[in-house]
């Protein structure tokens, strides 16, 4: 185990090194949620010293490494390199989403076109996709079709969700309308855990039963 210290809060934290990729990830201080960066390959290494220009920030060691709040702010949603399990949220940004992703347990990562979305769902599929368009078409919604469109093996690795102001959260017929999983109203976002929760487990006991199904078929 290795101690680090949130130099924002000051919470001495231990980490297992043996359960860190050798790359440099990120992860939210459990205390203040600073955004705290740990390097595997230099743990162990002395700090290097402070840079002799005056107007230079002082030098920390490679595993406390702390990003300003400044940069943190301005990088709020930006979690596509952070170590963790992501959400990917596609369309229109929204505070309100990245925080209930959060509170999910997920860490938000926002693409502006389903395009960008399908380019990254490509090289890490996340387990969540909270689609937010800045307007609801009648079905299919075309402005999300290259991330709904995926192929079946590729779509039953993720559940996704659609955030409208138009639309019952709930509402199944919409959701085998536009391709989802799970319709959610926008007034309805304050309680998002709650009904993904139910939902995602609903989800995880059809597909589970379709899976033994399918597996009694290929076994006969």
């Amino acid at each position: 185990m290795i101690k680090i210290t949130c130099t924002n809060c000051h919470k001495p934290l231990s980490l297992d090194e043996t359960k860190l990729p050798m790359k440099e990830v990120s992860f939210p201080c459990p205390v203040c949620k600073q955004k705290l960066t740990v390097d595997r390959r230099t743990l162990g290494q002395p700090a290097a010293a402070a840079a002799a220009e005056p107007s230079a920030p002082a030098a920390v060691s490679p595993s406390q490494h702390i990003t300003s709040h400044d940069d943190e702010d301005a990088h709020a949603d930006d979690h596509q390199d952070d170590f963790g399990t992501k959400a990917f949220i596609v369309g229109t940004d929204s505070p309100a989403l990245r925080q209930a992703a959060k509170l999910a347990g997920y860490l938000p990562v926002y693409y502006a076109t389903a395009e960008q979305a399908r380019d990254r769902y490509m090289q890490e599929t996340p387990p969540l996709i909270l689609l937010n368009p800045a307007q609801i078409t009648p079905p299919p919604l075309e402005g999300m079709q290259p991330i709904i469109s995926l192929t079946p093996a590729d779509r039953r690795k993720s559940f996704f969700i659609l955030f409208s102001d138009s639309l019952r959260t709930l509402d199944g017929n919409a959701a085998f309308l536009y391709g989802v999983n799970l319709v959610v109203a926008q007034k309805d976002v304050a309680n998002f855990s709650h009904i993904f929760r139910e939902a995602y487990q609903f989800h995880e006991r059809l597909y589970s039963n379709m899976n033994a199904v399918l597996r009694q078929i290929q076994g006969s």
